[in-house]
């Protein structure tokens, strides 16, 4: 028997006053069975450093051929196509033909460097791509929020990020590498 998603509700209060963007969110995502709370907490930062009318959660870890999140135009193209972790070049490069433009957010302890410095070279012909490293310490913090009902409040500005709950304020300062 195979097993089930994980449903989370979770409630942004987002002022991410480098886009003057203030708004609440009731967002509701599915955690894959293989899916660890890290993750999970990451794709809700990227929703929240991403956020815009028509962003949504895909199918995720479930589909090869679709990103963590998409904002699709009203002609169904794809206008954002964000991805997590540490792609190959290959996924990279059939994400910029497909989208206008397209995030990745890397993320896991001591091997960001590694993927970087192999990928880096062929990686700068993607003119549609930017990527931003998340640190370990940071993003490890976040998986400790995760319960079934999350309530964060998120603030963003001048690049760096604070994700504060009932008892815990995290700050994060995503590093953009290209």
């Amino acid at each position: 028997m195979a097993l089930k998603s994980t449903i989370i509700k979770a409630q942004l209060s987002l002022s991410d006053m480098d886009r003057h963007l203030y708004q609440d969110f009731n967002l509701t995502l599915a955690q894959h069975p293989s899916e660890n709370e890290q993750r999970l907490m990451i794709r809700l930062l990227a929703y929240a450093l991403n956020a815009c009318d028509g962003l949504e959660f895909t199918k995720g870890l479930s589909a090869d051929d679709e990103p963590e999140l998409w904002h699709k135009n009203y002609s169904d193209e794809i206008e954002l196509w964000v991805e997590l972790g540490l792609p190959d070049e290959k996924r990279l490069k059939k994400a910029c033909n497909k989208s206008k433009h397209v995030v990745l957010y890397t993320y896991g302890e001591n091997n960001q460097a590694t993927w970087w410095q192999k990928h880096q070279p062929k990686l700068y012909d993607f003119k549609n791509l930017s990527i931003y490293s998340l640190d370990f310490a940071a993003t490890q913090a976040l998986a400790a929020l995760v319960d079934r009902n999350i309530s964060l409040t998120i603030t963003i500005q001048d690049g760096e990020v604070w994700v504060s709950s009932d008892s815990v304020n995290i700050e994060i300062k995503p590093v953009q590498l290209m």
